[in-house]
């Protein structure tokens, strides 16, 4: 894992970070680091037949792309959350294609019908002339536009349950993506509707049994995708808190021969950013553990992860804002495009408002659902 690691932050450093900026001025896709992610090896980590990564290697990665861009943590946080499904369930050759980092995945799960409740979809999947036609308004994608597989959740057939999920090729006659994404924060990573009208696939398609999607998306999907989300924040936490400390140190107070970071005041701010950064750390460490060693309190981690994970990178970019003031405005301080990712976490299914419903139901000792 650590020549993996070099890796990516050879590539963060070389690629990815110089191409931040523009991505984020210009909406666009970082097809750069994407690319460059690829030719590396990255996006097969964690296929059993490519690199055989873990979650925390997974995790590890996103952290260190979320520290130079965003958009490109949260688009290989897709992809990661979408390939540990097909690695379960999906045909030996689109296991090979994605170990070889052929295809880039992602999870097509939020609908405008059930908005971020993404476990409840009201899209419909229905047998006819010997295929399965899937017709749905996703809400949400990432990397909509040029993800090459979809992870899409349907009503099930005819079975019981919430949902099941297929694998879905972008290219599939009946597939259209909706307007760029022209949004807050996160202004590269491609996130926008899809609609399907009348898409037809093979049965072959589905991925584990008929209604069994609510399942695999508890199990599979729910701690990858928390867990990395997690990372993302704490990536972007620890670019605010250099980033702040950095503009404190070097800003000064000609008149008074003094800078920003002989206030206490500054200090302190800067203070309680490293104490949170940490915390956070500490949090999504435990949160692995208790994962990898299958401990009784893991659930309830992986919930509260990505909870407290949205909370400590809103509060944490508040105070960068805050203590580099007016110039955070500026572009080149560095925290005013940390600020505005950050908070995609708060509001991103599961949402922090969602997980805490479920921590205190879980608490209490009360069913989730």
């Amino acid at each position: 894992m650590s020549k993996i690691l070099e890796k990516v932050d050879a590539i963060a450093r070389e690629v990815v970070a110089p191409n931040a900026a523009a991505v984020d001025s210009r909406g666009e896709f970082p097809s750069r680091s994407i690319e460059a992610l690829r030719e590396a090896g990255v996006l097969g980590l964690i296929s059993a037949s490519g690199g055989g990564g873990t979650l925390r290697d997974a995790a590890f990665v996103v952290e260190r792309l979320a520290r130079d861009c965003g958009s490109t943590s949260m688009i290989t946080c897709m992809h990661f959350s979408a390939v540990a499904v097909l690695e379960q369930h999906a045909p030996d050759a689109v296991k090979r294609e994605l170990a070889a980092g052929k295809a880039l995945a992602t999870l097509a799960f939020s609908e405008a019908g059930s908005r971020s409740q993404f476990w409840s979809p009201v899209s419909t999947a229905q047998r006819v002339d010997g295929k399965i036609r899937l017709d749905a308004k996703k809400s949400w994608a990432t990397s909509a536009s040029h993800a090459d597989l979809y992870v899409w959740s349907s009503k099930p057939v005819e079975a019981e349950g919430a949902s099941t999920l297929w694998l879905v090729p972008r290219a599939t006659a009946g597939i259209r993506p909706g307007s760029p994404f022209d949004g807050l924060g996160l202004r590269g990573n491609d996130s926008c509707g899809i609609i399907a009208e009348d898409v037809r696939v093979d049965e072959s398609a589905r991925l584990g049994a008929d209604g069994a999607g609510f399942a695999a998306m508890m199990e599979i999907v729910l701690p990858w995708f928390n867990v990395m989300s997690a990372a993302s924040a704490i990536g972007l936490m620890e670019k605010a808190t250099e980033a702040t400390a950095a503009h404190a140190t070097a800003a000064r107070f000609e008149h008074a021969g003094s800078s920003v970071a002989d206030l206490p005041t500054a200090r302190a701010f800067i203070a309680r950013m490293r104490i949170r950064t940490d915390m956070m750390r500490a949090l999504w460490l435990d949160t692995l553990d208790a994962i990898e060693k299958a401990r009784s309190d893991a659930m309830l981690r992986v919930l509260e992860v990505k909870a407290a994970a949205g909370e400590a990178a809103t509060e944490v970019t508040d105070l960068a804002m805050r203590v580099c003031g007016g110039a955070a405005f500026r572009r080149e301080v560095g925290v005013e495009r940390v600020f505005r990712d950050a908070r995609a976490a708060l509001v991103m299914a599961p949402t922090t408002d969602q997980l805490n419903e479920f921590i205190g139901k879980a608490v209490c000792g009360l069913p989730l659902f």
